[in-house]
């Protein structure tokens, strides 16, 4: 079933339809997409951040937010706008070009990975061939950002947050990037869109999940690395390292750091919601209730109906991700930076190596259960 609309032509189309001509409405398409991935990102931000409050308030048998708005939900928009008014501060002896670029360069690849990101069969941004060869690439950028803000800061505590993050980012990114590369190989393709579509037909049992239980949990654990959540948050490990590479930063320069780390966590559960748990698609196939209802697949009621189903299914996949991983920040004590480069190197690296030569010889030997 076609679980989308094709959003840039049919905006195009009413715009010409209200007497627009065609060169003026494909410009007025151009920044669309941008404006539209910055708002829901944002938001998705201010939701995430209000549910660690809540969610790690119950964790410990508090009550969280409750005054700035109903149940605290404006406390994320008051700290949000509390960080934009706060006055930035550039240390005296600090590079201000490089400790301004920093937080720039950490935020914006997180940003652009968004437009791989599919919501339905046509509801993406960009579906390129190579889409999760982008964000895989795009994703090493930040730790040089991390690295730069580190030591342009001429703070000790914040050159070592940088050397450690730039360190924890590079030994984790290499079994994150075999595990998708299994995937991929399943899948035939590095299409968002092709892996969901590989993913589709039999419901909750055709998902990648089953047939990659290894490549699921190392994906995971390199997620929340990248991401620096805990048990892996060394760079800015607080009994340490002050605030690791953000020790000198205040202001709208500290609330970029703040709004990354919270945007690649949420990326990275819409990531592995795609790869792994079946992207929008419902754990029982939409096409045997259109068939039971006796409704066309190509009625255009039923096709909004499924693309606005197939939204709410990949952000709820994905705020069940991240309810996970506020509880693991909770629940499991921070590993130390000697551990944690170990579990990187000497374990992850090798068992998502092997998983990927088994998905390789699987898939050569059973074509057809391994995607061929």
């Amino acid at each position: 079933m076609n679980a989308g609309i094709d959003l840039k032509n049919s905006f195009i189309d009413s715009l010409q339809n209200l007497g627009l001509p065609p060169g003026a409405a494909k410009t007025l398409w151009i920044p669309l997409p941008a404006i539209l991935m910055i708002i829901g990102a944002t938001v998705g931000v201010l939701v995430v951040v209000w549910l660690e409050r809540k969610i790690s308030a119950a964790a410990q048998q508090r009550i969280g937010p409750e005054y700035a708005g109903p149940l605290g939900v404006l406390q994320p928009v008051a700290d949000g706008i509390k960080l934009v008014f706060k006055e930035d501060v550039v240390p005296a002896k600090a590079d201000p070009w490089l400790f301004t670029l920093g937080p720039v360069l950490v935020v914006l690849p997180v940003f652009l990975s968004y437009l791989i990101v599919p919501f339905g069969q046509n509801l993406v941004i960009t579906d390129l061939n190579v889409g999760i060869f982008l964000w895989i690439s795009l994703s090493s950028i930040a730790p040089i950002g991390l690295l730069m803000s580190g030591y342009a800061s001429n703070n000790k505590y914040s050159l070592l947050g940088g050397l450690r993050a730039a360190a924890q980012s590079i030994s984790y990114e290499i079994p994150l990037a075999f595990a998708v590369l299994a995937i991929a190989l399943m899948s035939n393709s590095l299409s968002t869109i092709d892996i969901v579509d590989q993913q589709a037909g039999y419901g909750i049992l055709g998902w990648n999940i089953w047939r990659q239980p290894i490549g699921f949990i190392i994906f995971w654990i390199a997620a929340l690395a990248e991401c620096e959540r805990l048990p892996f948050d060394l760079p800015e490990a607080e009994e340490e390292l002050v605030a690791g590479y953000q020790t000198e930063y205040a202001g709208m320069k500290f609330a970029l750091f703040y709004l990354g780390s919270y945007v690649n966590l949420i990326l990275s559960a819409l990531v592995f919601s795609v790869l792994y748990l079946g992207g929008w698609e419902f754990p029982v196939p939409l096409d045997h209730f259109a068939q039971w209802l006796g409704v066309s697949e190509t009625t255009s009621w039923l096709q909004v109906v499924t693309a606005s189903l197939g939204i709410a299914m990949t952000v709820l996949k994905s705020y069940f991700l991240i309810f996970i991983a506020i509880l693991v920040r909770w629940t499991v004590p921070r590993v130390r930076i000697d551990q944690l480069l170990n579990l990187g190197w000497k374990f992850l690296l090798p068992v998502s190596f092997a998983n990927l030569l088994i998905t390789a010889g699987l898939k050569l030997a059973f074509p057809l259960a391994f995607g061929g």
